[in-house]
């Protein structure tokens, strides 16, 4: 954590306090933007799942049940497991210009897992009762159940790997870094493969979501990296030493080379959509034309899509601006990516095929002013962990001496007599 010389661990945490604090008017408002975010958000959950229940306080029904916490929910479950891809290009399988974003990566991780964990618990009406029965009433047919277990073992991994990083003690963050990787990927498969499997919703069923999945999660973590990277840079006042500028250059090329993919998987999946069966064509036309349609052409393919793919061929894999501002659009995008696969699943009626008056025409959807503070809670709580994160850990600019005398000042301080007198460590640093 950047610890001064001869100091205990209670004075690196004092420190890294102190520090927190010593940013300037910009970082302290942005910082009590996003706290206040997150307490509102909460509140609203709170207040919508406990005292007037989740069906009265949010827009979902009985014929949309998943709406945009769920979308949410995987909007950041799937940065947070394309951000440890990233991270595991360089310091796992040593690719050396992916080195100097690796311990941010990691963090980055389990901030919007986390985030994620917020939004989903807000949105169940006893989160509790699923943290216990995920355990004592195990159900091994469920895909949900699956998803609770990943990513339960992939949270924990992520943050042995983070401190294992902070301690500079490389083969245990190796190990624990690749076991988050496979979880990490079975999770995120695993949850396509929720809605995949779900053969009454033709949108969703098949094999597409769990791969598309994946490659939008390596997407996602690129975009992150590069986004929160500069952004650190502005909370700190310091430009891109060439080593970093090197590596975000290296990660936008990667980026460009997803969104060919992913612009590659959405073609052929609305060219799937037009010969499939009747719920599809219903789909596929509320995408194209009907009520979906500038979500999906001007968010979606427009400023998700064509424009940040653009950018990064005019940036030349050299200028840092054109790959922020793409990375920038490619995270707000992702959002509306996510919120129209979950809801346009669902519009088409199940007995629309069997001329059911009341079911004659699309379902609709529209979000409470709940559902939105509790997606800003997740917003908050991301955007003032990265800001206390990058602080605390001193922009991660201590790339060994600092996490080599964090590690011995822990060590001393495990071997420190109780008669010792405070605030002192035997030993040099």
């Amino acid at each position: 954590m950047g610890c001064p010389e001869n100091s205990s661990w209670t004075g690196c945490l004092k420190d890294a306090g102190r520090r927190v604090f010593s940013g300037g008017p910009v970082y302290l408002f942005f910082l009590g933007l996003f706290a206040a975010l997150l307490v509102a958000g909460v509140a609203a959950g709170i207040h919508s799942v406990y005292i007037v229940g989740s069906r009265h306080a949010y827009g979902t029904t009985r014929e949309i049940p998943l709406a945009m916490l769920i979308a949410t929910y995987t909007f950041f479950v799937i940065t947070s497991t394309g951000l440890c891809l990233v991270s595991s290009i360089g310091h796992i399988f040593g690719v050396e210009r992916f080195m100097p974003i690796a311990k941010r990566a990691v963090l980055l991780s389990v901030i919007t897992i986390m985030s994620g964990f917020l939004v989903i618990g807000l949105e169940l009406e006893n989160p509790l009762r699923l943290a216990v029965y995920l355990f004592c009433s195990p159900n091994f047919t469920s895909n949900i159940w699956w998803m609770g277990v990943l990513y339960a073992f992939e949270v924990v991994l992520l943050i042995l790997e983070f401190i294992f990083l902070l301690l500079d003690k490389h083969k245990a963050s190796v190990a624990a870094g690749l076991l988050g990787i496979l979880f990490g990927i079975a999770a995120i498969s695993n949850l396509g493969g929720v809605f995949a499997m779900l053969n009454g919703r033709e949108f969703w069923y098949g094999p597409y979501l769990p791969i598309f999945f994946i490659a939008s999660a390596l997407l996602m973590g690129c975009a992150a990296v590069i986004f929160f990277t500069v952004l650190a840079c502005r909370v700190h006042r310091e430009g891109l030493d060439g080593r970093m500028a090197e590596s975000l250059a290296a990660i936008g090329k990667l980026a460009g080379l997803m969104l060919a993919v992913i612009m590659f998987f959405t073609i052929w999946r609305m060219v799937a959509l037009a010969v499939g069966g009747t719920h599809e064509l219903l789909v596929r036309d509320a995408l194209v034309s009907g009520p979906f349609a500038f979500n999906f052409w001007a968010l979606e393919v427009g400023l998700g899509m064509i424009l940040p793919f653009a950018l990064i061929l005019w940036s030349a894999g050299k200028r840092i601006g054109p790959i922020f501002l793409a990375s920038a659009l490619v995270i707000f995008s992702s959002f509306f990516v996510r919120l129209d696969m979950v809801v346009a699943g669902q519009i088409v009626p199940l007995y629309w095929e069997l001329g059911v008056r009341e079911y004659s025409k699309l379902h609709a959807y529209s979000p409470t002013w709940h559902e939105i503070l509790v997606v800003l809670a997740g917003v908050g709580l991301t955007g003032a962990a990265f800001l206390l994160g990058e602080k605390v850990f001193q922009g991660f600019r201590e790339v060994e001496d600092a996490g080599s005398h964090f590690a011995e000042v822990l060590e001393d301080a495990a071997q420190e007599p109780p008669s010792a007198e405070k605030g002192k460590v035997d030993g040099s640093p």
